[in-house]
């Protein structure tokens, strides 16, 4: 069941079209990785999705509701954004208590929220003005959780978080799905996201270029040209003429390698055994989030 639904969205600023026609879904129980370029329309969405932003046309929805028709905005959907602020004077634990009582959730959650982000009681009961980055990160990210949620929608939320930070990020989230919660994420660390997600969502000038599945949308990003086939051999130039006498695109890749370019490895296996090539390897060429992200977004300026 999709937990947040976009449908046809859209936004203009001016001359600029910042969010055009888009539509996708985060399922519960999922996290989902919201990339593109800067300027792509990411926080735009995000922002139209949470009501800060007026939309020209479409919807955002929690559960079919938008988000100011929740009984209770903050013990459904939490949120950080990449330009979460605070008061400088108060402590990290008076901010938790300040939004406890505005959210109507128990006293008992700022502690219990203050423990799962590592903010040491030291630390919580320090004035804001004193916090490094990724303490402001943490202290942002139990904001968000103070209400238990059931949607996490995270904005960089690796901003200012060392490698143990990030590492600990990334099982904050893994945890949240579990749960069977929903989470959306929108990050620039693309190789952070790879690990992370269970589903992507790539846009570009306000657009979609891809939604799904991480391993499908890696696939899609290849679909102009077709699958890319790796295999390893110790005849590669025979191969290679077998394999060109189909009208098929042969790469060397090192060390005995080849990528035949428009084929599955059936087709590449099949012509192997007819001829008795023997092989090595045969498999599909793995692509990188990175290589599939500047694919679908080549066009972006």
């Amino acid at each position: 069941m999709a937990a947040i639904e976009i449908a046809s969205l859209s936004k203009r600023f001016g001359a600029v079209q910042a969010v055009s026609d888009l539509s996708f879904s985060v399922g519960e129980g999922r996290v989902t990785g919201f990339l593109g370029p800067n300027g792509a329309g990411k926080s735009t969405t995000l922002r139209m999705l949470l009501g800060l932003i007026h939309a020209d046309r479409g919807t955002g929805t929690f559960d079919a509701r938008r988000y100011e028709e929740l009984p209770h905005p903050s013990a459904h959907v939490g949120v950080v954004l990449e330009d979460a602020r605070f008061h400088p004077s108060r402590s990290g634990r008076n901010h938790l208590r300040v939004l406890a009582a505005a959210g109507r959730h128990p006293m008992g959650r700022v502690a219990e929220v203050l423990e799962e982000v590592g903010l040491a009681p030291a630390a919580a009961d320090r004035r804001v003005k004193g916090y490094s980055m990724g303490m402001r990160q943490r202290l942002a990210i139990a904001a968000a959780l103070l209400g238990d949620p059931e949607v996490l929608i995270l904005d960089e939320p690796a901003n200012g978080l060392d490698p143990p930070g990030i590492r600990w990020m990334r099982g904050l989230m893994r945890a949240q799905a579990e749960r069977g919660r929903a989470v959306l994420v929108s990050s620039h660390l693309l190789s952070e996201v790879a690990q992370s997600v269970d589903d992507v969502v790539v846009i570009a000038r306000g657009e979609l270029r891809a939604s799904g599945p991480l391993e499908q949308v890696l696939g899609d990003a290849n679909a102009t040209d077709g699958p890319v086939t790796r295999v390893r051999l110790a005849d590669g130039d025979r191969l290679t003429s077998l394999l060109c006498e189909q009208g098929i695109v042969v790469e060397p890749d090192g060390d005995g390698v080849l990528l035949a370019r428009g084929v599955s490895s059936d087709v590449v296996g099949a012509v192997a055994a007819e001829h008795r090539v023997p092989l090595i390897e045969l498999g599909v060429q793995s692509r990188s989030l990175e290589d599939a992200f500047f694919d679908l977004t080549r066009d972006h300026a």
